[in-house]
């Protein structure tokens, strides 16, 4: 594991009781030792690929290391987005949707409201699209809802700045129309100019030529969250800004809701223009195609308002990838290096087990830990780590974690015996050794087989190698076949936990014989 490092630290002596009496005499007390060590997640190597993550990103920590922290409350693309321009991709803008680009002028910023990059836009031309077909500008002929949807944050908001332009052109009765789709500035505001995008044949009574006008002053940096939608249910046509509906129209039979609904209708496909005489940055640039949905939260600050706030304040969560330790290692504490600015909370959650392939969600249970307090109770083969990161009251301050430090004591392995003798019988060997001089012994396993360093027997009366004979220091196989030969070694299992089991002593052999007692 790339991120994951497991240093030793120092050797702890335990005071115990294992067996009694003096080396290889029966019961006697002891001490034994642990091994005290470490998995570090995070830190100066930054953070492996989780198991899973929800609403988190990397960002800057202590020490400049990268860090776990919140997402910013951004868009996700959905079975409805038609087009997600993020710019979080360093060689293509668009993360989302079947269109290509035809031109790029605009800059990466790390001035930005949501995740770590917006476009920076310096009125020279901007970024233009094209839709393959099936897409809604790389369509052809009637269409449904949707909704346009984009953050801007303008450096001076200059009357005349074009933030979005689409022309098309259709033909009607035989004539050849002009479509306009445009969004520029007037007077510090936002305003749409929409010319002959709808059916008229269905739709004679309202003018082929619409202007939305935004209420809303756009102050010069600073981010503010933009949607022009229709609803081809009601012919409701509407500019929202931060949330708050800022204009509509009723593109119905009667010019109100109710009566009969046009819809919209695009000619031949062309080229759609984002930011193409425009001074500013721009952000989550979006083509849906239903209604407007709100991607916001309330805020404290705008209870009883629809807004955006920076993050959800559901938080975000990730959850390692089990960490391999060794079998029956005991977790004593989890250290976290990290910030949690006034409000925020950060919890940490940890579990454990000899096998992971069989783990769910809930299985095995989580444990709930603080960082830097003792943990009692989790012992295995693999640690796995969850941590949840909540925003403040506001949503505006998220969270985040530099390092986590794992520190758990590791059974050691046994020494093996170092006296290992084999003497043959008839249809029998007897194995015997000297007890381990190491303290954490608690019994012996017993290896076999019929070939030098492979020990796979499956022929005596005790059973398959390897055969455990508990705390003793002599074993007889019987069931064996004479004339053959047969290699054996020893390790020793510790007492802490007998799956830990050391390395094979030194290789004896014996050959069963018929004329042997």
């Amino acid at each position: 594991m790339n991120n994951i490092r497991k240093i030793a630290i120092f050797t702890v002596m335990i005071l115990g009781t294992l067996r009694a009496g003096g080396l290889g005499k029966g019961p006697r007390t002891h001490l034994a030792q642990l091994s005290a060590k470490e998995v570090v997640l995070g830190g100066k190597d930054g953070w492996e690929e989780f198991a899973s993550s929800k609403n988190v990103t990397t960002g800057t920590g202590r020490f400049g290391y990268p860090a776990v922290e919140l997402a910013p409350n951004a868009f996700e693309a959905d079975e409805d987005t038609d087009l997600l321009i993020d710019f979080e991709n360093a060689v293509n803008p668009i993360s989302n949707g079947n269109y290509h680009i035809n031109k790029n002028l605009l800059k990466r910023s790390d001035q930005t409201k949501l995740e770590k990059f917006a476009g920076l836009a310096r009125g020279n031309g901007g970024l233009s699209v094209s839709g393959r077909p099936g897409t809604f500008f790389g369509s052809e002929g009637l269409t449904g809802s949707f909704t346009l949807e984009f953050w801007l944050c303008p450096s001076v908001a200059e009357n005349g700045e074009i933030v979005f332009k689409w022309e098309s052109s259709k033909t009607v009765s035989n004539q050849l129309i002009y479509q306009l789709l445009n969004a520029s500035f007037n007077k510090g505001h936002l305003e749409w100019s929409i010319s002959n995008l709808f059916d008229d044949d269905i739709n004679p009574f309202t003018s082929h030529d619409i202007i939305l006008k935004g209420r809303t002053t756009l102050v010069p940096d600073s981010w503010s969250l933009h949607a022009l939608t229709y609803n081809s249910e009601n012919g409701c046509l509407e500019y929202i800004v931060n949330g708050v509906t800022e204009d509509l129209l009723y593109h119905t039979s009667t010019g109100q809701e109710g009566g009969e609904v046009s819809l919209i209708q695009l000619g031949t496909p062309s080229e759609v223009h984002f930011c193409p005489e425009y001074t500013g940055k721009i952000d989550d640039i979006r083509i849906e195609k239903r209604p407007y949905k709100v991607q916001g939260f309330q805020s404290a600050e705008n209870a009883g308002k629809v807004g955006h706030t920076l993050y959800v304040p559901q938080g975000g969560s990730f959850i390692s990838k089990p960490i391999m330790v060794s079998t029956g290692s005991k977790l004593n504490s989890l250290t976290a290096e990290m910030y949690a600015p006034p409000q925020t909370a950060v919890l940490f959650y940890v579990r454990s087990g000899e096998n992971y392939y069989n783990w769910t969600d809930t299985y095995p249970e989580w444990k709930p830990v603080e960082s830097g307090k003792d943990i009692q109770g989790v012992t295995g083969l693999y640690f796995q780590v969850c941590a949840e990161l909540y925003p403040d009251g506001s949503g505006e301050n998220s969270p985040s974690i530099t390092q986590i430090t794992l520190d758990y004591y590791e059974l050691p392995e046994p020494v093996p015996p170092f006296v290992v003798n084999a003497v043959a019988g008839n249809g029998t060997v007897t194995v015997s050794w000297n007890y381990s001089v190491d303290d954490t012994a608690g019994g012996y396993y017993v290896y076999y087989g019929t070939r030098p360093g492979e020990y796979l027997g499956r022929m005596a009366v005790e059973g398959d190698s390897p055969i455990n004979v508990g705390n003793t220091t002599s074993f007889t196989l019987t069931g064996l076949e004479n004339g053959r030969i047969y290699y054996f070694a020893i390790a020793a299992w510790s007492a802490y936990d007998d799956r830990v089991v050391g390395k094979l002593s030194r290789e004896v052999f014996a050959r069963p014989l018929a004329r042997l007692k």
